[in-house]
């Protein structure tokens, strides 16, 4: 299994917010390239950059993004509001090794798989849960589809992964959700990604068990609940 750090950008900044509430920030760095060059440097081989603005309909950090993607310290998976093939195509072009798509993926099955078969391998679903249940646009619409369900529709195209996120555990510091994490592994065809209230080195291990392929980690390395070179030492690949 492979760790990744994640770099969540806000108004410029790289931020961690508690729950996925705007009103809960308790991480703000105001330089992310540093940010993600130090991720490098602790031995880390990928980083997750998500523009939370642009998620939401705040704002863009475009220029961030693409900042992170020319300073090339590692590879760089970005999501966060993709919603046009040709934002698709500028990321790609920029650098980044996977897209991470969402709320648009998940309400238009057609344009995922346009999306898909144009970029076979690249595309990665997010899939935002809140007890079993997706949530899009920015965790705000809470839908009625299971988790389940999307990852039966998505088992016949030719992603590059799925990002589970349990968003009822995300930037809690209390352990992630294992029976969902667990559960999607088994039942999808391509490599899942797991975030969300991931705090300790078992947490870790817990995942690896399970098959999950990847995890996204924010808070628990931003406040130092995890020490990042032990984790960058024994989940690099």
């Amino acid at each position: 299994m492979i760790a990744i750090p994640a770099v969540d950008l806000r108004e410029g900044a790289c931020v961690q917010l508690v729950g996925g509430e705007y009103a809960q920030e308790r991480v703000r760095l105001d330089d992310p390239v540093s940010v993600a060059r130090t991720w490098a440097q602790h031995g880390f081989r990928f980083v997750h950059v998500v523009d939370l603005d642009a998620a939401t309909g705040r704002g863009s950090n475009a220029r961030v993004v693409r900042e992170i993607l020319h300073d090339a310290a590692l590879a760089v998976q970005v999501g966060g509001g993709v919603r046009e093939i040709d934002r698709v195509a500028d990321l790609i072009d920029d650098g980044a090794c996977r897209v991470v798509v969402g709320t648009r993926a998940l309400e238009e099955p057609e344009w995922l798989a346009e999306l898909a078969h144009e970029y076979p391998g690249e595309i990665v679903v997010a899939a935002d849960v809140r007890e079993r249940r997706v949530v899009t646009r920015g965790w705000a619409r809470t839908t009625g589809i299971h988790i389940d369900d999307i990852v039966e529709e998505l088992n016949t195209l030719p992603l590059g992964g799925l990002l589970v996120t349990a968003v009822h555990k995300e930037g809690q510091l209390q352990g992630t959700d294992l029976p969902l994490m667990e559960d999607v592994a088994e039942a999808s065809h391509f490599p899942v990604y797991a975030s969300g209230g991931i705090t300790t080195m078992q947490d870790l291990r817990a995942l690896a068990d399970r098959d999950v392929a990847g995890c996204v980690i924010g808070m628990a390395l931003y406040t130092g609940a995890l020490d990042p070179r032990l984790v960058a030492e024994e989940f690099c690949e």
